[in-house]
């Protein structure tokens, strides 16, 4: 007997940014603990799928593969519907892939009652910091210092897996470094 509609798992919303497959610079620029591309990105892939369902919504953050010909065929292997805010990284071949649910630049998205500012970018400031307003991003690989209400949620710094939202604000589950590396 099928579960009630109310009683139904809601999708998961997770986070992501810079997983760069494909990049050979990657892996020594950001000191990622693979001896080859193919290593990481199947490590990348693995760790995705595993951390997604097919119904989770996954907003990558951008930097998605250095490669804009090899985005359609990563989209399909990658479980969840997928949302990308441009990296600097992502000439419009990437964008135009299919498998993307929706492509922009910025966003603003309101998750569990808390307004999320989302950009491939860090900010200074954003919409709404001074009013609990949250600002998830990309680009720095877990090495900028920490700022109040500000997450990083690329790869590099989240054990190379999307986060969830509630992962990011549980300080206790959180490695004494920004870089938590795979076990």
């Amino acid at each position: 007997m099928a579960e009630p509609a109310a009683q139904q798992a809601q999708a998961r919303v997770f986070f992501t940014a810079d997983t760069h497959f494909g990049d050979h610079r990657t892996i020594n620029i950001s000191r990622r603990p693979f001896a080859t591309v193919a290593e990481m990105d199947e490590a990348l892939v693995a760790r995705w799928n595993a951390a997604i369902g097919p119904d989770d919504v996954v907003w990558h953050l951008g930097d998605v593969a250095r490669r804009p010909a090899d985005v359609a065929g990563l989209l399909a292997r990658l479980n969840g519907t997928k949302h990308l805010l441009r990296g600097n990284n992502d000439p419009d071949a990437t964008l135009a892939a299919p498998g993307w649910a929706s492509v922009a630049d910025y966003a603003e998205i309101e998750l569990d009652g808390r307004l999320l500012i989302l950009c491939h970018y860090p900010f200074r400031s954003w919409n709404g910091q001074h009013r609990g307003a949250i600002n998830l991003h990309g680009h720095s690989h877990g090495r900028l210092k920490p700022v109040t209400r500000q997450f990083d949620v690329g790869v590099d710094a989240n054990g190379y897996a999307p986060i969830l939202l509630d992962q990011l604000l549980a300080p206790a589950d959180r490695a004494p470094s920004r870089c938590r590396r795979p076990a």
